[in-house]
């Protein structure tokens, strides 16, 4: 098996010898997506809540929304996806090679990626942090009394560096139970091969979940990192890039004004009393010119998958089987950090 430290360098070769060689055509994302008339979005292999296909075998979740929301920005049309299924190893690679255009994949916003990999995050859509799912019946309380366990842990992952600093701060000793994926953690666990899994808490709710008794099963309450997790693209395209920024920063406006799913087309045939929302909606202004998209992108996007609390509490929230709090990732006014940029 490939050392974190091997496989970053690797990765970074790939993305470093691939965006030099692609430097025109990374430039014209925004053209490609149109005269291919779909978006390649790249998403987990499957991750309840965040990626999952339904009875109909359809993808859906928090990341697959973001994807559809793009592509109404762009395309009009949140039906013009192609999903193309990544996994850990291979999700930057995809990315650099232009095989996807935008990867929205749970993951998480770090130095390198932004600068030695060449990838531009378009921000942050979920604030996690690195947990322990564990049998209740081996009662254990906290992370500081795992000295000795067997650990699951996905490779190509921050989550190997965060668990090797984590267990050496505590001077515990452990044995590394690599896995590809969450569907092959969840087997792996459920067949005990490993005593604890760890991974993003929001991806242990979501493992937990699918379990057969979910409650004989308990997450750990130690956070032991900080997980900024957001979709990307490749650096060297400022339009592409701003783009999917400022699609990102149109669900978290809409829910702090209260524009929705429901009411959206309304507002904007109505100018309302707020500029802001008029200069979104494009009623009042030329937003949608500065990105090169249509007056009404921003109506589509919405139109497509509500605001970013709808997305919330459709796929992860009290509702759903995660069950998962708003927390740090409600509103800035709500005791959250989220706090979207002006819309002017």
């Amino acid at each position: 098996m490939r050392t974190p430290r091997a496989w970053i360098a690797a990765a970074a070769a790939v993305a470093t010898v691939t965006l030099s060689g692609i430097g025109v055509t990374n430039a014209a994302t925004l053209e490609d997506v149109r005269a291919a008339g779909t978006l390649k979005c790249g998403i987990n292999t499957g991750l309840p809540g965040f990626a999952y296909t339904d009875d109909r075998g359809t993808w859906t979740g928090f990341d697959v929304a973001y994807c559809q929301a793009l592509a109404a920005a762009v395309l009009g049309d949140p039906t013009k996806v192609r999903y193309v299924n990544v996994s850990a190893a291979n999700r930057f690679t995809a990315l650099a090679s232009g095989e996807i255009d935008v990867l929205s994949r749970n993951t998480t916003w770090t130095f390198q990626r932004d600068n030695e990999l060449g990838f531009t995050f378009a921000g942050v859509s979920y604030y996690d942090g690195q947990g322990f799912l564990i049998r209740r019946s081996l009662r254990v309380a906290s992370a500081k009394e795992l000295n000795g366990a067997s650990v699951c842990i996905q490779r190509g992952t921050t989550t190997e560096l965060n668990l090797a600093d984590y267990f050496r701060a505590n001077n515990l000793r452990y044995e590394p139970v690599p896995i590809a994926d969450n569907e092959e953690a969840r087997v792996a666990y459920v067949a005990g091969r490993c005593d604890v899994y760890t991974a993003d808490a929001s991806a242990l709710a979501a493992t937990k979940s699918a379990l057969q008794n979910p409650n004989d099963h308990m997450i750990l309450p130690e956070v032991i990192s900080k997980e900024p997790l957001g979709p990307l693209v490749r650096q060297g395209d400022e339009r592409w890039s701003d783009i999917a920024r400022w699609t990102l920063n149109v669900l978290l406006a809409a829910e702090e004004y209260g524009v929705t799913q429901a009411n959206v087309r309304d507002m904007a045939r109505a100018a309302t009393p707020n500029p802001e929302v008029n200069r979104m909606l494009g009623s009042e202004g030329s937003l949608g010119a500065m990105l090169g998209l249509a007056p009404n992108w921003a109506v589509n996007v919405i139109a497509a998958v509500g605001n970013y609390g709808e997305m919330f509490e459709r796929y992860l929230g009290a509702r759903t089987p995660l069950g998962l709090p708003r927390g740090l990732n409600a509103l800035y006014k709500n005791g959250g950090v989220l706090y979207p940029l002006p819309m002017r």
